[in-house]
């Protein structure tokens, strides 16, 4: 039953790695004729400092038309924050046009104000056309060696598009404004406004299946890119380093104790005897709050079987530039199809450390996770309401994400846990625990858990301290993120510096006669994320521009679930890696 529902599990995520992989394979690849309409969608507006505060492209005073044609959108694109109609402009397939107006409009003084808010605020629109992002700014402050209240705050009235085509198919699209047609906004007045546009075509040799290279090439020049590399090198080359120097200490340090104890053996002295061997009855006496503990390790299961699936799809190239949402779909579908590992994984340990109410395990394995993520959702949601922003989810995509939860998260848990109990796996402990638990006796401050989670965080930060840069400024900015391989591969370092961190300080822990293992194992391993979570505070305040009430809430309050994910995940790591030398230096030696 065991072998069989774990291949049924994994049958499931690879069939959701199909789904969304059919989902975000790759553009249409319209071809057009001449004359022909080529889509063209006005996406969202807002500060170009605050990426979360996005809205709604006609919520600025524009001419509205009498319809507005909303693109039906995917669940990734609404999480994105995406809201698509279509745009107050006609680019037909070749067709050039030089100051067609698109609208006229008198402006009154409440929106003249709106407008000059947003050109304060340094507001950007983003439009697709035929699948390309473009972005421009609406306005500009005039500031000429002018004192502050002497600025002049002006209005873009005119846009240039400039197309590039191959045969029948667009290949790039540029925008500018320009700045001799604009409209002074800086008084509160009426204003007479007429928004024009031109569209300019030019044939290239690029070949469609590259018209996506640019984005890619925008966010790693080749210089900064081997800049990049050198520095991961460099980060990850000293932490290994440092590690393997440990590891040789560490093995050294068991060698001589195996000689110690195995002349302990054969010597018939009573004298008091002390170190990692004496303690052999109680290693393996199971931790307190097992169902929590066993619960937090079933979520980091998931979550790590989850990270390493996002890395398949971004190794075969889904998550190509501007495939818009589609990580977040990816998110949703594996989230859900993995379920049945945390329900398994959680109820399996569960039983296996003697716990009986498997229910309550199981419920809480599916709320660990999830009930965090779902407060912080609704208190961030309330507050984009509030600002009617487009990071507020509609009701209509909020009913799916909760029928996903129900008709596939939660019955594949409860699979899971069922098949979990049902295992019948029994604790494999090398030696056998005594009925009292022998005092630990008293240890140093620096042998507690925070200063050792301190410890167990630090190098393992180090690994990853130069990405995290380039993530950030990729989830919280305007820069793209394309070289996963890279980022896979620090990954991997991460694992194994923190599996040999919490391993070295296990064996410390245990040198020291202090057998409550456990939880100091996943706490050291997950330590980690707080040391992540301390940078979201200095890439805040001192790398980025980010401010206002809704941009910081939105920024601390899902950085936190984000953290908190990487707790689980990598403090699920340090246990495992714990458990396995554990049993391993306990198997090796005599226990009576």
């Amino acid at each position: 039953m065991k072998k069989e529902t774990i291949f049924a599990i994994f049958d499931l995520a690879v069939l959701a790695l199909g789904f969304v992989q059919a989902a975000t394979s790759s553009p249409s690849g319209q071809r057009y004729k001449e004359g022909e309409p080529v889509p063209l969608y006005a996406n969202k507006v807002g500060p170009f400092h605050n990426p979360s505060e996005t809205y709604r492209y006609f919520d600025l005073p524009y001419c509205t038309p009498d319809r507005v044609k909303e693109k039906k959108e995917t669940l990734g694109e609404v999480l994105n924050g995406d809201r698509l109609v279509s745009a107050p402009f006609k680019l037909e397939f070749l067709v050039s046009k030089e100051d067609e107006v698109a609208c006229r409009k008198t402006l009154s003084k409440v929106e003249v104000a709106r407008f000059r808010t947003a050109i304060i605020q340094d507001y950007y629109f983003q439009m697709y056309y035929d699948d390309l992002p473009i972005w421009g700014f609406i306005g500009m402050i005039d500031k000429d060696g002018r004192d502050p209240n002497e600025y002049k705050y002006l209005l873009f009235k005119r846009v240039i598009f400039e197309i590039f085509y191959n045969k029948d198919r667009v290949i790039e699209i540029t925008v500018r404004t320009d700045p001799k047609s604009i409209a002074d906004l800086t008084e509160d007045k009426e204003v007479d406004f007429q928004f024009m546009y031109s569209a300019k075509w030019k044939e290239t040799i690029i070949p469609y299946e590259k018209r996506m290279d640019k984005y890619t090439w925008s966010s790693f020049s080749p210089y900064h890119l081997e800049i990049h590399l050198f520095s991961n090198v460099n980060s990850c080359g000293t932490v290994l380093l440092l590690t393997g120097i440990l590891a040789t200490i560490l093995w050294r340090a068991l060698k001589k104790d195996f000689v110690k104890y195995a002349h302990d053996e054969e010597s018939a002295e009573d004298e008091e005897k002390t170190g990692w061997k004496y303690i052999h009855g109680d290693v393996f006496r199971f931790p307190k709050y097992k169902s929590l503990f066993a619960a937090a390790v079933g979520s980091g299961t998931q979550l790590f079987t989850l990270t390493v699936f996002i890395f398949i799809l971004a190794s075969i190239g889904v998550f190509y530039p501007y495939n818009r949402g589609m990580l977040f779909t990816a998110l949703v579908v594996i989230y859900a199809l993995t379920s049945g590992i945390a329900g398994y994984t959680a109820t399996s340990l569960y039983c296996q450390l003697e716990g009986t109410n498997w229910v309550r395990n199981l419920v809480l394995t599916g709320c660990l996770f999830c009930g965090p993520l779902f407060l912080t959702f609704c208190f961030l949601n309330s507050v984009g309401v509030v600002y009617t922003a487009t990071a507020a989810l509609p009701f209509g995509t909020i009913l799916v994400i909760v029928l996903i939860w129900t008709l596939v998260s939660s019955p594949l848990l409860v699979l899971g846990g069922i098949a979990g109990k049902n295992s019948k796996a029994e604790f494999q402990a090398p030696c056998r625990t005594t009925e009292y638990p022998r005092e630990i006796p008293p240890l140093p401050w620096y042998r507690g858990t925070i200063p050792q989670m301190a410890m167990a965080g630090f190098l393992p930060f180090i690994v990853i301290y130069i990405e995290l840069y380039y993530i950030f400024a990729s989830v919280w900015g305007h820069r793209i993120y394309t070289i996963y391989n890279i980022l896979f591969i620090v990954f991997i370092i991460l694992l194994i510096v923190t599996a040999f961190i919490t391993v070295a300080l296990t064996y410390l822990q245990l040198a020291a006669e202090d057998h409550k293992w456990w939880w100091r194992s996943f706490l050291c391993g997950g330590s980690t994320g707080l040391f992540i979570y301390g940078y979201c505070l200095y890439y805040y305040y001192a790398r980025s521009d980010m401010d206002g009430f809704m941009q910081t809430s939105f920024f601390f309050g899902y950085m936190a679930c984000i953290c908190y994910g990487v707790f689980l995940v990598l403090g699920t790591v340090g246990f495992c890696a714990a458990l396995l030398f554990i049993r391993r230096i306990y198997g090796s030696i005599k226990c009576e």
